[in-house]
């Protein structure tokens, strides 16, 4: 599956520490997989993760699930040894975190030259590179840290997310400027599933690919939230047919529901029936 039609409404954090969960994310219906040995691995456990990943993504079985190593940051005692470890592996990306500016994609980029690299976006300098961060030809996709973002800025949380949306926008605007996948961040409370729903509803609205979780409880209510709804695809196939027969007839325009329909509104249906036939390529 192309990098471009791949589906990410689910994108699950799974400890590099812990065999158990690393075999049991073979049975998840996860649309991606983030492997991680930064924040989820005490310091202590490190060196035991990394080796425990690798061994685990050596026997694969992961199947069409993305799998994004999620390495150390260059500024700790384990980046370099991370990238060393992870060189050649059955990996669809590395997702490098705290990324403040395009300089540290090009350093990965001169460190790693055989994979692609998603840049984690959590800190205000980050933010304000967003463009030049989301430009750079190595840049895969952008996986969103809300949590550090609340935490730098000093704000509040809110059910909102008043206090982070400006940031959420201008990472949105700037993968979208370059055509690569955006992933909203994690929803903290798994057992609200109303609360979660309502936030993949909203990241949903403002154009994110999918959303970040850290149970696999959230799976499902993820994957339904960002899957085209089968209104919609009926919506999508009605504007295609009335754009094309009033093409036909030499028009610019159809009307659907009272509605006018011209060409953006039918490439955006085009679209939205691809994402639902990549997913169903994944599910299958």
């Amino acid at each position: 599956m192309t990098q471009s039609m791949r589906p990410y409404r689910s994108m699950l954090y799974i400890p590099g520490s812990n065999a158990r969960a690393l075999d049991k994310a073979r049975s998840l219906a996860a649309d991606a997989i983030i492997f991680d040995l930064e924040d989820a691995v005490a310091p202590d456990a490190k060196a035991e993760a990394r080796k425990t990943l690798r061994d685990e993504l050596d026997k694969g079985g992961y199947g069409n699930r993305a799998k994004l190593v999620r390495i150390n940051g260059f500024d700790t005692d384990w980046g370099m040894a991370d990238i060393q470890a992870f060189r050649g592996a059955d990996v669809d990306g590395i997702l490098l975190p705290k990324v403040n500016s395009a300089l540290d994609i090009e350093t990965l980029a001169e460190l790693m030259s055989d994979v692609a690299i998603w840049a984690m976006m959590e800190t205000t300098s980050g933010i304000l590179n967003a463009r030049e961060i989301a430009a750079h030809p190595r840049l895969a996709g952008i996986v969103m840290g809300t949590n550090d973002l609340v935490k730098e800025l000093g704000a509040k949380p809110g059910p909102d997310r008043a206090e982070i949306m400006t940031a959420l926008q201008l990472a949105l605007i700037a993968a979208r400027a370059d055509g690569i996948p955006i992933v909203d961040g994690v929803y903290n409370a798994f057992k609200d599933e109303e609360g979660l729903w309502n936030e993949c509803e909203q990241g949903r609205r403002l154009g994110f690919d999918g959303k970040t979780l850290i149970h696999p409880a959230q799976i499902a209510l993820a994957n339904k939230a960002f899957a085209p709804s089968e209104a919609e695809l009926e919506t999508a196939r009605a504007q295609i047919a009335a754009f094309e027969a009033a093409e036909a007839e030499g028009k610019g325009v159809a009307v659907v529901d009272g509605k006018i329909v011209e060409n953006l509104h039918v490439v955006t249906a085009r679209a939205l029936i691809a994402k639902a036939d990549a997913i169903a390529a994944l599910e299958d």
